[in-house]
Parts: structure tokens; sequence; C-alpha cells
């Protein structure tokens, strides 16, 4: 039987055709390997040639590179797969090998330098290379193991990371000539060089610049230049002033990245938290208050910069634990890693063991049981903090006094103000200035001053959030919070006469930026949101006008009660208004962001479109429960754009810095001070010195202070004899002694002006160059060992009869160095 026709159907009536989408080609292996390496060869091949052009022989760079590859990133990649696993990606492998590659060479150089077998220090990764070749097991570990493969996306956002803390550093060393030169070097970079030369000597090591004290520092970012100097053949001034500090950096972001994208499941997260961890800074935003300690990155302290990635590689291995993962071998690492990290710096690992407390009473309320591995990683943290106190811990950390407040007493509102006759006290439990004046005007400055420098912080306190959600139900943000919490605690509620109470919170920095990121990707806000935010917090820190300062009054106007009122209210009306601005920017981005995510929420609504990404999935929620989950996703939208213009001002602020640096010919490390500089010839004396004497001589010398000429409560930080020359000296610079620290104020005079510690002995050493005697020769030469005589006629006078005592060597410009037989 036929069928009856259809009923012709109007041609209105049929749905649109929708064409095809054309299919996306994929690319091929090759072209994806290709992408991905690409700026990884571009940046891995840049810092070389910006060495190159900047002085450094080619030998020497090569050196270098083949030094990092070969002695630090491969063996330590494959023991670290070895004892923690692969990440299933090869740049992630490499950042944590190389962090692990940075501890195996300690263990190496301490080795090398208990037996005196320092020549052979190059060779150690030999037989860790040839186990791993050897032994089947262990075969595996150099290739990769399985996980899923990074977008491209991060591969190139990491590669820019690395190439902002690339200009950083070059920013900080374009101005700093290599010696000899003209030039006022920053002491402290001239204190660490005369560590370097000492620490290729073998043990037990002394304080160079005063020969016989015994070695009392955090000294292990010194033991790492050593090593590379000694396996490099480079000079130790061009592995401190060029070449250590760019490495590790990029090693640090790197752990860093890796674990923030295994914290937060996203990709972006690394990245940006890197990014926000090792590039940014405070943003001003036109404020006139000049912020101590911008970064963890620091080129002139090498201590604080060499702990970023032995902090953050025990952060990932802590992490581990708190997530209930088995260690196995990657037990070993917790000790190792624990005293490696007091002695690198001193203050980076107490306030991670605070969080990691902090975590652990958690887990253990929450769990109702003791989380007893948790405790088990705690004390033996412990037990290593409490063995590098011993072995690392100086002078300085007696020096550091529980003081709430004293923190503004670096700041310039203070200083000009009621902090002008603080001088070199410690005083008691407040700054010296409010205790004396006291008044309404004092505190009132003082709560604003302290709440500008908190306001400055607020992008990386903001991850802090994460325990207001259902983070506090996860220990390791307990365990993040904690850690920075506690280092901001200590930098806040202590007095240190150089602010090193900053050095608890510089660490943590990575720690508190990683917690903002992961902030960011437990909102689950769209990207569009993200970038419209961080882009307005871009734009208002490089675009802000600046606010001016009150005018700075004369030193002997300070006191004078009618002028420091009127410094005091015109900093207070400059800090309001910055102040203000803070507002303004918190209020416009989470407006924008709202604005952003809610525009494309209602499209995807009106699309119909439900399987569009989280626009969709938030559209068809809004669609079933209605008006309170459109307030709470309007709240996370606006908290997502408030952190994401924080965090995008921060990071313009670091950029802008770098770039401004390079731009202008102004040194980072401050304006030089003429009177302060060494000259070429001086220079090239103690060079000289380096290239005749033998490794074990001693030095003695009339240059103890800064400027160069010695008089009573000078600065006696000079330190370029030992630093450039290479040897220790009887008695040179005293600044930084635990005797000097101990009695800092001490007849109003701050520590580096302190009187020698032995005073016999430095009378002795200045007669020889004044009033020469056989009889002094002889006592410095039998009781201290005493082999050259390094007379600077800029320092002191030096007496016509040292030539006939003892013959000269070598004259360059106001320096004659004698040898003492």
């Amino acid at each position: 039987m036929a069928e009856a026709p259809l009923p012709p159907v109007a041609e209105a009536a049929l749905p649109p055709v929708r064409p095809e989408p054309a299919r996306p080609r994929v690319p091929t292996a090759g072209a994806r390997l290709l992408a991905a390496g690409l700026p990884w060869v571009v940046v891995l091949a840049a810092l070389p040639l910006v060495w190159w052009r900047g002085g450094i022989p080619a030998a020497d760079v090569g050196a270098f590179v083949a030094y990092w590859a070969l002695t630090l990133v491969l063996p330590g990649t494959l023991v670290h797969r070895a004892v923690r696993g692969s990440r299933g990606n090869l740049p992630e492998d490499l950042g944590n090998g190389a962090a692990t590659g940075l501890l195996l060479e300690l263990g190496a150089w301490a080795l090398a330098a208990a037996t005196g077998t320092q020549h052979l220090l190059r060779w150690w990764p030999v037989p860790v290379l040839l186990v791993f070749l050897a032994v089947p097991g262990l075969r595996r570990h150099w290739r990769t193991g399985p996980g899923r493969r990074l977008p491209l996306g991060w591969h190139w956002a990491v590669c820019a990371v690395l190439a902002l803390i690339a200009l950083w550093g070059y920013a900080n060393w374009r101005m700093l000539p290599l010696p000899p030169a003209d030039y006022a070097y920053y002491q402290d970079l001239l204190y660490h060089l005369g560590l370097v030369h000492e620490l290729t000597r073998d043990m037990p090591w002394e304080l160079p610049h005063l020969a016989g004290e015994p070695l009392r520092y955090h000294y292990l970012s010194d033991a790492h230049m050593a090593s590379a100097s000694m396996i490099t053949g480079v000079p130790p001034a061009t592995v401190l002033m060029r070449l250590w500090v760019v490495p590790v950096g990029w090693v640090a972001a790197l752990v860093t990245a890796g674990l923030a994208r295994e914290l937060a499941g996203r990709w972006w997260v690394g990245p940006l938290a890197a990014a926000a961890g090792y590039v940014s800074a405070p943003p001003t935003l036109g404020s006139p208050l000049a912020v101590l300690a911008t970064g963890p990155l620091s080129y002139p302290s090498p201590s604080q910069t060499y702990a970023l990635p032995l902090l953050m590689l025990l952060t990932a291995v802590c992490v581990q634990v708190l997530r209930g993962r088995a260690l196995g071998p990657a037990w070993a690492l917790i000790p190792a890693l624990g005293l490696a990290c007091a002695g690198a710096k001193s203050s980076a690992l107490p306030p991670l063991i605070a969080g990691l407390g902090l975590a652990a009473l958690v887990a253990w309320v929450r769990g109702r049981r003791v989380p007893w591995r948790v405790f088990g990683v705690l004390a033996t943290l412990v037990g290593a903090m409490a063995v590098g106190y011993r072995l690392f811990a100086g002078g300085g950390a007696g020096t550091l006094r529980a003081q709430p407040l004293g923190l503004i007493r670096h700041l310039l509102p203070y200083q000009q103000t009621y902090g002008a006759e603080d001088g070199a006290q410690f005083g008691g439990l407040l700054p010296p200035g409010l205790v004396e004046h006291g008044g309404t005007g004092a505190w009132l400055l003082a709560t604003v001053l302290f709440g500008s420098w908190l306001l400055m912080q607020t992008p990386r306190l903001a991850g802090g959030l994460l325990l207001a959600g259902s983070g506090r139900r996860d220990p390791v943000v307990w365990l993040l919070s904690g850690a920075v919490a506690a280092g901001l605690a200590v930098a806040c509620l202590t007095f240190h006469p150089s602010a090193s109470q900053l050095y608890f919170w510089l660490p943590v920095i990575p720690l508190a930026a990683l917690l903002a990121s992961w902030l960011l990707a437990r909102t689950r806000v769209g990207w569009p949101a993200l970038v419209a935010a961080g882009l307005l917090g871009t734009l208002a820190q490089l675009f802000a006008p600046p606010f001016d300062p009150p005018p700075a009054p004369a030193r002997d106007e300070m006191t004078v009660e009618s002028v420091r009122t009127a410094t005091a209210d015109g900093w207070l009306a400059a800090l309001g208004w910055s102040a203000a601005r803070y507002a303004a920017l918190i209020v416009l981005a989470a407006v924008l962001a709202i604005a952003v995510d809610a525009l494309r929420t209602r499209r995807a609504a009106v699309d119909g479109n439900d399987d569009a990404g989280v626009a969709g999935r938030r559209a068809a929620l809004l669609r079933r429960l209605g008006r309170p989950t459109l307030a709470a996703l309007l709240g996370r939208s606006a908290l997502a754009g408030v952190v994401a213009a924080l965090l995008g001002a921060s990071l313009a602020t670091g950029v802008d810095m770098s770039v401004q640096h390079v731009r202008t010919s102004v040194d980072p490390l401050g304006a030089m001070n003429e009177r302060l500089v060494v000259t070429r010839g001086e220079m090239r004396a103690a060079l000289w010195l380096d290239e005749h004497a033998r490794p074990d001589d001693v030095v003695a010398t009339n240059v103890h202070c800064r400027p160069v000429r010695t008089t009573p409560h000078c600065d006696a930080r000079a330190f370029w004899v030992t630093g450039l020359g290479g040897r220790r000296a009887v008695v040179e610079s005293w600044g930084y002694t635990d005797a000097a620290l101990a009695v800092h104020g001490r007849d109003g005079y701050r520590y580096p002006q302190q009187p020698p510690p032995d005073a016999a002995q430095f009378a002795l050493n200045e007669r020889v160059f004044t009033a020469p005697t056989r009889a002094d020769l002889d006592q410095l030469r039998d009781a201290y060992g005493v082999r050259w005589l390094f007379a600077d006629a800029r320092a002191g006078t030096v007496s016509p009869e040292l030539a006939r005592l003892a013959p000269i060597r070598h004259k360059a410009g106001p320096v004659t160095i004698h040898e003492l037989r």
C-alpha cells in the first residue's frame, strides 16, 4: 500500500542550517615541540649573550653555563626524580632538579673542604651519573615520567617571567663595574666576596676580616659561589657581581610555578604565582613613601636570594606530607633542606616551621587524631634549625629586639619627625620617639605610617582570604597562611638597627603570592574579568601622578616642635590621599569585574549555551537558584577583581622599577658617595695580592674604614682588602663582628662605629705602619702568621721606615705592598 505523501512544510518553519564549523588543524608533535621550545631557546640564549656583551670573556660564560647544566641541573634532576618522582614534564623536573642540585653541591663542597680535596670538586657529579647509568632500576630517571602535557601558554608565560627576572638582574648589575675601577661598592657585596674566598679553603673557616675569629654566619650562599668559582675557574668577583644571581632566581621561580600549578589545578596559576612572587613590588599609586625591601630577590643580599629555591623545594615536600602522600626516600630531603635553609639564611626557616606547626594543629583538631607524620617533619625541621643556629648564626641574630612598630623607625616620615632623636638606642617595647612624645600626633602618624606600609603589602596578603571559604579545610592553606603570618608578625613586632627583621618577611613573599594566585583560581571567575581588573591595576600604578612629600626639614630643625608638627601633618595628608587612591582602585576593580563577568554570564544565558565554559554553567545555575546565588557570584567576582587589580599594580611596580633602572644611569644600590670611592689603583693592588699570595697567607693592613681614612668611631666596614685581595687580614674591618653587634648603641654609636674588639691587637697592627719596629714585625709574623703588609697612604700615615724593614713587592696608586719574611 502506498504511503500518503507528507504535507509540505513552510520554508520559514525550518530551523536555520548552521554551517559545520571547520575543525582546527591539530598541530603535529614537531610543531608543538617547536612552539613550546622556542621561548626557552630565546631566554636561555639571551642571558649568556648579555653576560658576554657585559665584558665577561666567552670562555668564562661558557664554563659557567656548562657548570649549571652538568654539575647542578643534570645530577639534581636525576636524584630528584629518584626520590620524589617526575612531574611529568621537563621544565618542572629541571626546576626541582636544579634546586636539588644546589643541595647536593653543598654536600660535595663540605666534603671537599673537610678533606682538602677542593681540586676534585668539579668531578663530584660523575659518581652520581655513573650510578644512574649502571643501576637498571635508576635508568628510567633519565626520561621524563608520565604526565599531562603542559599547555603552550604555560611555556610562554613562564619564560616571560624568567625574562623579567633576568631584566631585574641586569638592572642591578649594569651600573656595577667589575674591579678594578674607581667605584664605591656596596659594603655587603665586598663582605660576601671575602667570605667566598674564605670558603675555598679547608675547614675550619675563620672570619677573613679578623683572622683567628671563627666564622659564624649563614654563609651557604657564599659556599655556592665559592664552588662555582673553583669548578669553573671564573674569578669570584665575576661570579658574585654578575653570574650567580639570575640562575638561582630562575630556579626559585620554576619550583614556585610547579607547586602553584599542583595546588590550584590551573595552568595559568603557576606563571602568575612566579611573577607575583619574584617580579612584583609593593604598589605605591603615587605615594611618596619609600618602601623597604621591595621583593624576595635581593642583589646586595646573596643569602636572601640563595635561600629561596631551597625553601620552596622544602615547602613542596611539606605539602606532599600534608596531602597524605607517602614520601619514601624523599624523607632524606627534609633534614638536608632544613639545614641548608638555616645555613643559607637564618630567618628563612622559622616562618615555615610556624606555618607547619599551625597546619599540624589544625589537622589534629579536624581529624581528631594525631598526624604523626606531620609532627615528625616538624620535629625534624626544628632540630635542623637548632643545629643550624649552632653552626651558622652570628651576632646579628642577637641584635633583634621585640619592639612593636619598630618597623616605622626605618621609614622617612618617622625619621623626620618624632624619631629624629632616636639615634642608635634600641629603646624599650616601643620606638623611643613614641615613648618620648607620646601625644595624639605622634600616635596618629605612627598608626597611619604603619597602616600605609601594610596597605602596600595587600597584594601579598590577599591570599589569606582562602581561610574564609572552603580553603580552611585544606591543611596546605594553613601551612602557607601560617608561614606568611609568622614572617609578617616578626617584621612588624621587632626591631633591628639595619631593618634586618624584614628578612623574616621577604622569604615568605613567594608563599603569599602563591596563596593570592590560588585564591584567584578558586573564585572560578572568567578570564575577561581577571584581565580587565589586572589591566586597571597596571594602568593605575603606571599613570598615577605622584604625591609630593612635605619639604624635608634641616637636621637641626627636626627637634623644633612647630617644624615637627608641620612635617607630620604634611606626611599625614600625603599618606591619606595615597590611601584614598587604594580605596578607589579597590572599588573600581570590584565594579569592573562584576560588570565584565555579568555581561559574559548574561550573554551565555541569552545564547542558551550551558556548555560554554564557566559563564554558561553560571547562567544555568542562576536560572535554577535565583537571587541568593546571584549575590554570592557577584561577591566572588568583586573579590577576584580586587585581587587581580592589586596583583596587576604590584607587577607593574616591579617591572617599572627594573625598566627605569635600565633606562637611567642611576645605580639601583643607591647614589654613589664620592667620599667612599676606592680608587682603581687600590683595587689593582688588592688584585695583585690575590694573584701572588698563597691561599693561606695572612695580611696586615691599615685599611679599616669607610671612607678609607681611619678615624675614631669610623664606619668599620671597608672589607675590600679581603674581598678583592682574597686573603685573611689580622684586623681589617670589624663592623659585622659579634662583638660589635652586641654593643650596638654604646656611647651613642651604631655597631659599625664601635671600637675594635681587641684594642691591643689593633694598636700593634697600627704601629707597624706608623712607627714600625723589628720587634713588632716579628710579633705579627710569629703570633698571627702575617706575610704581607698592605699599606694605603689614604688610610693613614705610612712610615718610610717600613720599606727598610720589609721589602716592597708592589706599588699601585696610594698602596704599597711589603713582604714580611
